[in-house]
């Protein structure tokens, strides 16, 4: 199954095409990671005819639009956040940069509006529906090119997918919400020291899981708020007394604590390797989500590419669908 899962998984990056230099300063206030997301993006964009009009979707604060933007050529972005529209028109004027800050809803039904075939769409990372919203507009009002990099699968209104292609339509495979977030349960960007307190936390509580059910005689999962992360430097003993004392639990008697954290532990590693298996289906489900997006496009007419546009230590979100009208 693991070897079938790399044969399923296996995709190759996208063509690299010469990227004019970056604007002075134009990384100023961008996030490393993010500026390096936005770089490997934006060298992948390579279409037969040059584009006259980028639309950043999802903008943010622009910072993809600007990096795209070149003499002769024209920008908008459209975000939802109005603080986001504020910074963003205040970064791309400190640039001396012309571009359109548009604050919209791209889910509303005025968004149509605002495309037009000269436009080429750009979203790197949009969540959900919001890619998608992208797709059938920007399909359905000519956009000749667009460039998407989706994110986010389980980020819907529905509480089950809908397929896009009339080819994942006729597929017996039914997803729920569940299921479209098991692409998303990869980590690959966090830090030792986040990764350490997210393995502690969770086997806190599974070792408060095991706790409850003794006190309570249910033995059933009983859900605890999130705790924040300076809780784990206290010690298990004071941590499992207050997750009781907030689920109102009877008082906890004596109890050999070291015994509780270790079985914690354990448990947490037979959770990990229950993981290793769900994990086989991870990239191959979200390549076949990707998959259902790319052959939408192609039933719309568009010559579609599909690849990589980074490795996967920078983001694991690294897939994108080019796709022209030639």
């Amino acid at each position: 199954m693991a070897a079938l899962s790399l044969e399923l998984s296996t995709l190759g990056q996208l063509p690299t095409h010469t990227l004019a230099a970056a604007g002075h300063r134009l990384n100023v206030d961008v996030p490393g990671r993010k500026w390096q997301q936005i770089e490997a993006f934006a060298s992948r964009l390579s279409f037969a005819t040059p584009p006259t009009h980028w639309l950043d979707w999802c903008s943010g604060k622009g910072h993809l639009g600007r990096r795209l933007l070149q003499t002769g050529q024209q920008l908008t972005c459209l975000e939802h956040d109005p603080a986001l529209v504020l910074s963003g028109q205040a970064l791309s004027q400190r640039h001396h940069l012309h571009a359109l800050h548009v604050e919209q809803d791209v889910l509303a039904t005025s968004t149509a509006s605002l495309l037009n075939c000269d436009h080429t769409p750009v979203a790197l990372h949009a969540c959900g529906d919001l890619h998608v919203r992208l797709i059938q507009l920007a399909s359905a009002v000519g956009c000749k090119q667009l460039a998407v990099s989706p994110c986010c699968y389980n980020r819907i209104s529905r509480s089950d997918y809908q397929p896009m292609s009339s080819v994942a339509a006729r597929s017996v495979l039914q997803l729920n919400l569940d299921d479209l977030l098991l692409p998303m349960s990869e980590t690959v960007t966090a830090g030792a020291r986040v990764r350490r307190q997210r393995d502690t936390s969770m086997a806190r509580r599974l070792g408060f899981d095991l706790l409850q059910r003794q006190l309570r005689g249910v033995d059933e999962y009983l859900p605890t708020p999130s705790l924040p992360t300076t809780w784990l430097d206290k010690p298990f003993s004071e941590y499992c007394h207050h997750l009781a004392a907030f689920k109102e639990l009877s008082t906890i008697g004596p109890q050999d604590w070291s015994a509780v954290e270790t079985a914690g532990w354990q448990r947490l590693a037979q959770v990990r390797n229950l993981e290793l298996l769900r994990g086989l289906f991870r990239r191959p489900l979200e390549l076949w989500l990707v998959l259902d997006r790319a052959l939408f496009l192609s039933e719309q007419g568009y010559a579609v590419r599909l690849g990589t546009f980074c490795e996967t230590p920078l983001t694991p979100r690294n897939l994108l669908v080019l796709a022209e009208r030639t």
